[in-house]
């Protein structure tokens, strides 16, 4: 029975509006997010259709409001030569347009919105779906060599990072490509002289943005790297208060934190510095254009050449083209931020699954418990092995006990005959078949695991008792929890069985978690038995009812007991001494004591015999 153990890691904030690094293949990780997004092209044009929609009501505005303006200076002008009156229902019916006109581009925009919304929620969503499935087929060497902060960043910061830029880069980038060249046809269907002096002005803009962007640059690295070493400092020291306590490493703890906030202090305010100027300076360059445009426009308008609303149209041209180009600036850094985090997020789906090598699968119903290792030779990297020719026949109902000293491979032995590994060479048989041909998840069911260090997950104490077996009744949880004495204790506790795990399960001791999951193992009623230390934590007292217990669930049943005490051991079928990753003796515990070898001195070095 698989044990769920919740992992924990530093878990940092989201984008902060600036890449935090760039792609390593950007065109590739595109191509590949655009092939993601395939199954929403439907609602993706929809969102292109609305945003062209929204943004040429909008562009059509300052034309009206120029029409408006002209048609109130010719009347006013007429009304003081007496040669007219103002006509104010013309002007009437032109603001009604206006109106509806902005409207649409609101309604529109809105429309736009909840859908890029639906769009960025629902990939969102399929990411997570995914990597969550991936976990459950990777192999357990993948997970050998992250930490539970990076396989956490993945589910969480990077598609957090997808999620909010997808939204803005939907949102904007369409609307400010549509409304800068929108504009450009409006600017010049009003005047070509003053759309180029306009346009003169737009290289400084440019010129002083992506300046102003370099520097900032790095310094949004960093803040997002602080953030993410002051989240994991944090999140380390609580999570291991007890121990900085006892060692009286608080000021410690408190000076580390201190030195990294230092560092993230500095980086945030010049990185927002610096992005802060970028307003400022095209605020400032947008009024010198409107100046510019005033003065070459009211030249124009004397001469002849435009009309006075052409001037008010104008300046709002300028003002509209200057804000989508900074926006544009904006994004480029969002799609650089959401391609890494994309690409961070693929590569985790490409990796290599655990595979079934067996070619005809064999079934589970019929296996006795008959297992066989034959030459087994592995090493976590093949190169450094650390099971050397390690050969072992264990019959069906037998009770197997693996001791050494640390390091010797007990634990590694288990692991590969559940297969989380697969031997470097030799085999392992179950009942004559080669575990490779049976299906995984099958194969596992045969196991019930009692570990050294006792793991629950959030829920209830009943939920995790019948972890262990789908559908358990009541009376059977009942059984279970009565066989493995976890019963006595419950009765403590108010809510009794329905008594909460907390996030930490800091509210029930050790060895009370020991006996949660000795009854989650009962209640699933394995075949084959892996106990691992499993009164390692629990008091003499409860020790001897656990054995009890357990001698009677590893009645009939092959089970294979790893103990550092070997006092536990006494009554095992077989012992199998392992040194170095070999097996030095086996016998049983009389056997092996009247041989006055490794298992002797292994014995008498715990009770000084």
């Amino acid at each position: 029975m698989a044990e769920q153990r919740r992992g924990r890691g530093p878990m940092g904030p989201g984008s902060m509006g600036a890449p935090v690094e760039k792609a390593k293949n950007f065109k590739g990780t595109f191509r590949k997010l655009l092939n993601y997004l395939s199954d929403y092209k439907v609602a993706l044009i929809f969102v292109i259709i609305l945003a062209i929609a929204g943004s040429v009501f909008a562009i059509t505005g300052p034309k009206i409001l120029g029409t408006i303006t002209t048609d109130i200076f010719e009347g006013v002008v007429a009304k003081i030569t007496g040669t007219g009156e103002i006509d104010f229902y013309s002007i009437g019916k032109t603001i009604l347009i206006l109106a509806g006109l902005y409207f649409l581009a609101s309604f529109f925009n809105y429309i736009k919105g909840f859908i890029v919304s639906k769009i960025t929620a629902k990939v969102t969503y399929d990411m997570r779906r995914k990597i969550s499935v991936k976990f459950n087929h990777l192999p357990m060497s993948y997970f050998d060599k992250k930490t539970h902060g990076e396989l956490l960043s993945r589910i969480s910061n990077d598609v957090d990072t997808i999620n909010t830029n997808f939204q803005q880069i939907l949102n904007q980038f369409i609307t400010s490509i549509t409304i800068i060249v929108g504009v450009l046809v409006m600017m010049f269907s009003i005047n070509l002289t003053m759309t180029f002096a306009a346009l003169a002005i737009l290289p400084i803009s440019v010129f002083l943005m992506v300046f102003v962007m370099k520097r900032s640059q790095k310094y949004f690295v960093t803040q997002q790297e602080y953030l993410g070493n002051i989240n994991g400092q944090v999140e380390e020291v609580y999570g291991g208060h007890n121990i900085v306590k006892a060692f009286n490493k608080e000021k410690d703890a408190i000076n580390s934190f201190e030195n990294m906030n230092k560092v993230l202090y500095t980086s945030a305010w010049k990185s927002q510095f610096f992005s802060g100027l970028i307003m400022p300076i095209m605020t400032f360059i947008g009024n010198l254009g409107y100046v510019v445009i005033s003065i070459l426009g009211g030249y124009l308008a004397a001469n002849g050449k435009i009309q006075v609303g052409d001037i008010v149209s104008f300046t709002q041209y300028v003002r509209r083209f200057t804000q989508p180009i900074g926006q544009v600036a904006q994004i480029t850094s969002l799609i650089q931020a959401t391609i890494a985090a994309s690409e961070r997020v693929f590569e985790l789906l490409e990796e290599k699954e655990e595979i079934e090598i067996g070619e005809s699968f064999i079934s589970i119903n019929d296996i006795k418990g008959n297992i066989e290792f034959k030459s087994v030779h592995f090493g976590y990297d093949p190169k450094v092995s650390i099971i050397n020719n390690f050969s072992a026949k264990v019959k069906k109902g037998s009770k197997i006990a693996i001791v050494g000293p640390t390091g010797a491979g007990k634990t590694t032995i288990v692991k590969l005959l559940m297969r989380f590994y697969d031997v470097n060479e030799g085999s392992i048989l179950v009942d004559g078949n080669n575990v490779k041909n049976f299906k995984r998840p099958e194969f596992r069911s045969l196991f019930g695991m009692v570990l050294q260090d006792p793991w629950l997950f959030s829920g209830t104490l009943r939920d995790n008792i019948a972890y262990g077996k789908n559908n358990a009744s009541e009376e059977e949880i009942m059984k279970a929890a009565e066989a493995s004495h976890v019963t006595h204790f419950v009765k403590t506790f108010p809510d009794g069985f329905d008594t909460l795990v907390d996030e930490e399960v800091n509210n029930i001791s050790e060895g009370q978690k020991q006996l949660l999951t000795i009854a989650r193992v009962i209640l699933a009623d394995p075949k084959i038995l892996i106990l691992d230390e499993a009164t390692s934590s629990v008091d003499t007292r409860t020790e001897q009812l656990i054995q009890s217990a357990m001698d009677k669930l590893m009645k009939g049943r092959t089970s294979f007991i790893i103990a550092h005490r070997l006092s536990t051991i006494k009554n095992a079928d077989l012992i199998l001494v392992m040194d170095k990753g070999d097996i030095v003796e086996q016998g049983n515990h009389e056997e092996l004591l009247k041989k006055k070898g490794f298992y002797e001195k292994l014995y008498n070095s715990q009770f000084d015999v």
